[in-house]
């Protein structure tokens, strides 16, 4: 995945004491991640940890088959150090996305690339309907790679929130009826037989972008999702922001128009109704076009449909002061727009944002743009499912202490 111009990869420093090791192996294998393949002096180095510490991790990694090999850096005087690197191969992960319409399973090594994927229509989104299917799709995803299934590190699931909301209808285009009152996690786990993690669209997305997209060198972003409807995923020193019921960043339902349009959600006004590709769709079908397929949008948007054109300039009305808001909020190094629709709608309808609002941001020195569209495309959602297992695994817990102590007792 391509990566920011002039931004720095980043990696997280080590901690010495034994109570930290588990933190200390992310730490190894985010630098790998990042900047491999490496030698373990390099790593050391990046990771502020004592060589001995980092030759004992870069052991085990490589005994549990998390790191590969990869022959000698030749550099200088000397034995040339061996390099190591991600191992592809070392674990898999799957991700779903359960949407409204349709359901779409990806299959992902170490390294985020996606080994396989498989989207099918829903009929009905109801927790009966879908234990039965996932348990196929997953099994499905696995029988193309030889021993996938015994290398999966687990299952990531993301579903369009919000959760369990009192006042709010859950009634509407965006959320899926029959989850009240479930723990999805609990449900799904015991359907799958594997630790399944559960999470909302959007904050799914951030995570794929930190790993595996244009975030990958940013500590500090906020992704906005087009899904059905609208989302926001908040990443604060590389961890997702997913508040005290895991519904933080839910701006489709921020009120932008007073008094205006009704919304499922029992307001007038929200962002959601004007902003979102729900929004587009209701705007083309009103003109007497059905658009159900991403192809469909793309060929409307290459040929410059008016109906198109309208919702681009009227979501970026809408935006443009969000993305302040959200920068005088949040202070990010960036806004990602990343999701379903297509690419190059994405493109001007970032363009379209301009002149965007004074803020802390406007600043002339910057590395990366105030506004960028993410690299994950329209599998944004399922390659964030996918990522939440590979987070616990490959990225360190940036809240634990950061300064390195003198002497690591491994």
């Amino acid at each position: 995945m391509p990566r920011p111009k002039n931004a720095p990869s980043k990696v997280a420093i080590g901690n010495n004491p034994e109570r930290s090791r588990t933190h200390n192996r992310r730490v190894v294998l985010d630098a790998v991640r990042l900047h491999g393949p490496l030698g373990r002096t390099a790593i050391a180095r990046l990771a502020h940890l004592s060589s001995q510490a980092v030759s004992n991790i870069v052991g085990e990694l490589l005994e549990e088959g998390l790191l590969l090999e990869c022959g000698r850096l030749r550099a200088g005087r000397g034995l040339p150090p061996v390099q190591v690197m991600v191992n592809p191969d070392g674990g898999m992960t799957v991700g779903v996305e359960i949407a409204a319409d349709h359901l779409v399973t990806v299959l992902v090594d170490l390294l985020g690339q996606v080994r396989a994927h498989h989207t099918i229509p829903l009929g009905d989104t109801a927790p009966r309907h879908i234990k039965q299917r996932l348990k196929a799709e997953i099994d499905k995803a696995c029988e193309k790679v030889p021993g996938a299934s015994e290398r999966l590190l687990g299952v990531g699931v993301v579903m369009p929130g919000p959760f369990e909301i009192e006042g709010m209808s859950s009634v509407g285009p965006t959320t899926l009826p029959g989850w009240s009152g479930l723990d999805a996690s609990a449900v799904l786990s015991e359907t799958t037989g594997k630790t399944t993690l559960v999470e909302n669209d959007a904050t799914a997305a951030a995570v794929g972008e930190r790993l595996h997209g244009v975030a990958r060198n940013l500590k500090n972003f906020c992704l906005l999702y087009f899904g059905v409807g609208l989302g926001l995923g908040i990443v604060t020193e590389g961890r997702p922001l997913r508040g005290a019921f895991g519904n933080a960043g839910e701006i489709g339902h921020i009120i932008v128009a007073p008094g205006g349009k009704p919304c499922p959600c029992g307001n007038r006004g929200c962002l959601e109704r004007y902003a979102s590709p729900h929004a587009l769709k209701e705007r083309l079908s009103a003109g007497g076009i059905a658009c159900d397929d991403p192809l469909e949008l793309e060929a409307l948007h290459r040929q410059a449909h008016p109906i198109v054109r309208e919702w681009i300039a009227e979501a970026a009305f809408y935006l443009s002061p969000v993305v302040g808001m959200l920068e005088n909020l949040f202070d990010p190094e960036s806004i990602v727009f990343g999701g379903g629709l297509p690419d190059a709608l994405l493109d001007d309808l970032i363009a379209a944002l301009d002149p965007l609002p004074r803020s802390i941001a406007s600043r002339h020195q910057r590395s990366v743009p105030r506004v960028m569209r993410g690299a994950t495309g329209q599998l944004t959602a399922a390659l964030g499912a996918a990522a939440l297992p590979l987070l616990e695994t490959v990225t360190p817990r940036l809240d634990t202490a950061t300064e390195p102590a003198s002497e690591e007792k491994l």
